[in-house]
């Protein structure tokens, strides 16, 4: 019984079973701390957060289209397809952008404060791992969405008089050029941040940044033919008014997503959000109603967006309270900016990019500073210096905006040009960037 037993071991170590055993030991050798490693990613990653801020990418992105359609709405009939195919385009454009370069610019590895590394170049190292509660990609999704929207507002500026072969290659520029370092020193870790300045959702790195770019491409780009002899009404104010309900749907998921995480900030953000546009909207509607005798539905709108640009960079850092006079004080700074002092200037931003945006952003960052009183403390709670970094944040996004964005446009405009013909310009964008109409008749 002994050399039957010795027998079969020494066939068993001699033969497949010895093999078998051996890889299935090997196997649970190299296997085993890799399951390991990837339950503790798994259980880094919450399923709720995930969820919120995947709804919320979606969200920002069904901003665009909303852009598309409020933006179109306020152009001439002419025009309508041809400012829609921009804000549409720039969606497709700045995504492919942001998976090949723009996202490691932005958020790779810190290089010096002031850009991100290569390390996440064509999404490089970039995969399910946890980035904070979420997977990497979708906090990657999440940010290329913001870019997408921020080159698409520039667009309104310079809307029925632009090449549409300029508009691709200054957007790839200056999403390249700007934003990405932008928003590298704002939110991947670069010198703003280290400073301290503070931006919930995108005051700095997106209202401020494309409104300043917005007014210096309308002065570059040149007014409209016939601007502001001729009147040039928006010719479906429909449009416009379906056109802001997406964007103030999308607008939570943009200042709430930007908590990252399904939780009290994010709540906060929500409330905060709707709180400031609904005061921004009554400032604007009863001032206008005022200053010019009936309240107007374009003018509602525009008191919206005012208020939303203004609470975006504080959303997540006051309280509903602080959002009513943020909302308030960003409706009726607009309406000035809009109203009086762009008249007064005679600049053709067509769609009021810089005199809502870019005002608004501004306004928002300082009063980040003012009203900050969660997760950070501004000048109402004891700290100045809050303050004086919210500042110094604006006046280098409005620095590296404004002189960034006329270098653009001077080699956009060198290399191809930049305006349309006159005749084309007459004709209307539709037609003579497109080949199409929006209208049959």
């Amino acid at each position: 019984m002994e050399w039957s037993f010795s027998c079969t071991m020494v066939r068993f170590l001699t033969g497949k079973g010895f093999k078998v055993a051996a890889l299935i030991f090997i196997m649970q050798a190299i296997l085993v701390p890799f399951a390991g490693a990837s339950e503790v990613a798994a259980a880094a990653i919450d399923k709720a957060d995930t969820a919120w801020v995947m709804i919320s990418t979606a969200m920002v992105m069904f901003m665009i289209p909303g852009l598309a359609i409020f933006y179109a709405g306020m152009t001439r009939k002419k025009n309508v397809l041809s400012t829609m195919m921009q804000s549409f385009f720039l969606l497709c454009l700045i995504s492919i952008q942001w998976v090949l370069w723009g996202y490691t610019l932005s958020f790779g590895p810190d290089i010096n404060g002031l850009i991100g590394g290569l390390d996440f170049l064509g999404l490089e190292n970039v995969g399910v791992e946890a980035k904070g509660t979420i997977p990497h990609l979708v906090f990657m999704m999440f940010q290329g969405m913001f870019a997408a929207i921020t080159v698409a507002l520039i667009t309104g500026a310079f809307a029925e008089r632009i090449k549409f072969s300029a508009v691709i290659i200054f957007s790839l520029l200056w999403a390249t050029l700007i934003y990405d370092p932008l928003c590298h020193w704002v939110w991947g870790g670069g010198w703003l941040q280290k400073l301290g300045v503070l931006d919930f959702a995108g005051g700095i790195v997106v209202h401020i940044s494309c409104g300043l770019s917005a007014l210096v491409a309308a002065i570059y780009v040149g007014k409209r033919r016939g601007f502001p002899r001729e009147l040039m009404p928006p010719h479906n104010l429909t449009l416009t008014v379906i056109g802001m309900g997406i964007l103030w749907f999308g607008w939570f998921g943009f200042n709430a997503g930007s908590a990252l995480a399904s939780d009290g900030v994010a709540a906060m953000a929500f409330v905060t959000t709707n709180t400031a546009a609904a005061a921004g909207t009554i400032t604007w509607a009863f001032i206008e109603w005022g200053h010019r005798g009936k309240p107007t539905m374009l003018g509602a709108m525009s008191g919206a967006v005012a208020g939303l640009g203004s609470i975006t960079p504080a959303a997540g850092f006051v309280t509903p309270g602080a959002a009513i006079l943020i909302g308030i004080a960003g409706g009726l700074l607009c309406y000035v900016a809009v109203t009086i002092i762009k008249p007064k200037l005679s600049y053709d931003d067509t769609l009021d990019v810089f005199g809502i945006h870019g005002i608004a952003g501004t306004w928002g960052t300082i009063a980040t500073g003012i009203f900050a009183s969660i997760g950070a403390k501004g000048l109402l709670q004891g700290n100045p210096a809050q303050l004086k970094s919210q500042v110094i944040g604006a006046l280098v996004t409005v620095a590296l905006s404004v002189v960034g964005t006329y270098i653009l446009l001077k080699i956009v405009d060198l290399v191809i040009g930049i305006r349309v013909s006159p005749e084309e310009e007459m004709e209307g964008l539709d037609i003579s960037q497109h080949e199409e109409s929006g209208y049959t008749l």
